[in-house]
Formats: C-alpha cells, sequence, structure tokens
C-alpha cells in the first residue's frame, strides 16, 4: 500500500505564491507518477499536473504552464507544487495521487491523499 498526505494549503492573495507538499509513504517503490489534481466548488475534479517518480518527465494543464511546478525529492519521499501568480479561479482543494499501476497502457492514479484547501482572494 502507498499512503499520501498533502500539505501546505491556505489563504493567499492574488499574485501570490504557495508551496504544496505531497508526503508518500510505504510501498514508494511501486509508483509510476505523483499527479496533482484539484476541485473547485461545483466543479468536476481537473488535472494539473504529474512527474515521473523515477524520472524527469513533467506535464501540465494548459491553465497553470508557465506558473506551476512540479517537482519531486524521492529522498525525502515528496513531492512538491509549487505555484505561483495565483489568481482567484485557482482556488479549489488540491489532491496529490500516486499512479502504481504496472500496465502502463491502462495507469491508474489508485492512491489519494486527502486534499488541501488553497484559497486565493483578489
Amino acid at each position: 500500500q502507498v499512503q499520501v498526505v498533502e500539505s501546505g494549503g491556505g489563504l493567499v492573495q492574488a499574485g501570490g505564491s504557495l508551496r504544496l507538499s505531497c508526503a508518500v509513504s510505504g510501498r514508494t517503490f511501486s509508483i509510476y507518477y505523483i499527479g496533482w489534481f484539484r476541485q473547485a466548488p461545483g466543479k468536476e475534479r481537473e488535472f494539473v499536473a504529474r512527474i515521473n517518480w523515477n524520472g524527469s518527465g513533467t506535464y501540465y494543464a494548459d491553465s497553470v504552464k508557465g506558473r506551476f511546478t512540479i517537482s519531486r525529492d524521492n529522498a525525502k519521499n515528496t513531492a512538491y507544487l509549487q505555484m505561483n501568480s495565483l489568481k482567484p479561479e485557482d482556488t479549489a482543494v488540491y489532491y496529490c495521487a500516486a499512479d502504481t499501476s504496472r500496465d502502463r497502457s491502462i495507469g491508474t492514479y489508485d492512491y489519494w491523499g486527502q486534499g488541501t484547501q488553497v484559497t486565493v482572494s483578489s
């Protein structure tokens, strides 16, 4: 099993920055991707960014490209989401998830954190 715990959310003014942390534990050797997702009130959950746990590949949603940066520190079993130039529309509950699927043709984020609230005021 893999445990995922997000932290670092809070209230920030528009234009400000925030860094979210995603601590993973358990069978971390089985992780292929760490992904960040978010869900705003009344909206469906959406993909934000992902990073290969044992590689350098990253991928971002167009809405955050150039403003958010995903990174990882495997020695600390932690992934990060650095969020700069925050906008009110970034307000959401942010979730971290781990993809441990060995079948890469059907990858699945099978372990999820509890979420951390990010609120951006105008």
